[in-house]
């Protein structure tokens, strides 16, 4: 994917971390990208439903593998505002997703921090897209809660 592209995915992302922001979730958002076409939006959940793994990623992985009729999202992009912690990036690397593209890294809890061995060994990883626009939704809410 170009840039441009990239840089549209993220806005869909961004769009729902908004969702996410006005039902007082943690602000990240997530799309899946199959063929030029999103075939999933999901948000954190994690209030909402009273459960600790209704991450974005975790959601968008389900409705993407729902959509698509198999639990591999080969030829899939997922795209998200934040990066991703070990669980989704466990989840992602299962899923055997071809690519991720995230917003601002997560200096406390990123998968990073831990191993990029998490992800499948064939997916592609681009950051910083958008980073500027992902980070400020994030201290914006977090603001509000302090």
């Amino acid at each position: 994917m170009t840039r441009r592209q990239d840089e549209k995915y993220m806005l869909a992302a961004l769009d729902e971390a908004r969702k996410a922001f006005d039902r007082q979730e943690v602000p990240v958002g997530a799309v899946v990208v199959c063929n030029d076409t999103i075939i999933a939006r999901a948000h954190n959940l994690t209030e909402t439903l009273n459960d600790p793994t209704a991450h974005a990623e975790m959601q968008a992985i389900t409705a993407a593998a729902n959509w698509l009729g198999g639990k591999y999202l080969t030829g899939c992009t997922l795209y998200v505002t934040l990066e991703p912690c070990a669980m989704c990036a466990g989840a992602l690397g299962w899923s055997q997703v071809s690519g991720l593209v995230y917003g601002a890294s997560d200096v406390k809890k990123g998968y990073t921090l831990i191993s990029g061995k998490l992800l499948h060994p064939k997916t592609v990883v681009d950051r910083g897209v958008l980073q500027e626009e992902c980070s400020e939704l994030l201290k914006e809410f977090f603001r509000g809660k302090r």
